[in-house]
């Protein structure tokens, strides 16, 4: 790593600290030093020539990854692991409304990152977030430690009946049938 600032580079389906690993690997392999790498993120010594950006997009390409170069992917990008760190992070989630939550952390007028969110990836914000709460929800159930009822309040849902109607909407199952059949039907973050 190095001190001071440099240039970021937006980095799309880095979901979990396995992916920041493999990220920063790739760019020691490719000889370019960095100050940081967070989920979607890294942010290197300096500019890249084109042909060091073709070479490293195409390592992170076969990790996976996808180098984010237009504005509006990055913010949408920057939407999605908001979302991600949101729902990964600590439980209880904040008692907020999405829309504010994601306003003030972006720093961006929610109505405009909800239409461009939508316009690019082909779901809303609040699909997006759904399908990353069942999979936490998923995750959860599979270790087995928590009721559905302390699931459902850790998750922010306002009833255990609620989340049960949810889960079988969005899974085709409900969750004690999903408890019983484990992981097998989980997905991975960087496909919601």
């Amino acid at each position: 790593m190095i001190p001071g600032s440099g240039m970021k580079l937006a980095i799309r389906n880095m979901v979990c600290p396995r992916c920041v690993a493999a990220v920063e690997e790739a760019l020691r392999r490719e000889g370019i030093p960095f100050r940081s790498v967070v989920l979607g993120e890294a942010e290197i010594g300096g500019e890249l020539s084109p042909e060091a950006k073709a070479r490293l997009a195409a390592r992170l390409a076969a990790l996976g990854f996808e180098l984010l170069e237009d504005r509006r992917s990055r913010l949408v990008e920057a939407v999605r692991r908001e979302l991600v760190e949101l729902v990964w992070g600590p439980l209880p989630l904040p008692d907020v409304r999405l829309s504010d939550y994601l306003a003030d952390r972006l720093h961006i007028d929610y109505n405009y990152l909800s239409t461009l969110f939508s316009e690019t990836r082909g779901v809303t914000i609040e699909h997006c977030f759904i399908a990353l709460k069942i999979e936490r929800v998923k995750e959860l159930l599979v270790y087995d430690e928590l009721t559905l009822g302390e699931i459902a309040f850790r998750l922010g849902y306002s009833s255990t009946a609620y989340l049960s109607a949810q889960f079988k909407r969005m899974t085709g199952l409900t969750p004690s049938a999903f408890r019983r059949t484990g992981a097998a039907h989980r997905r991975p973050l960087d496909e919601l």
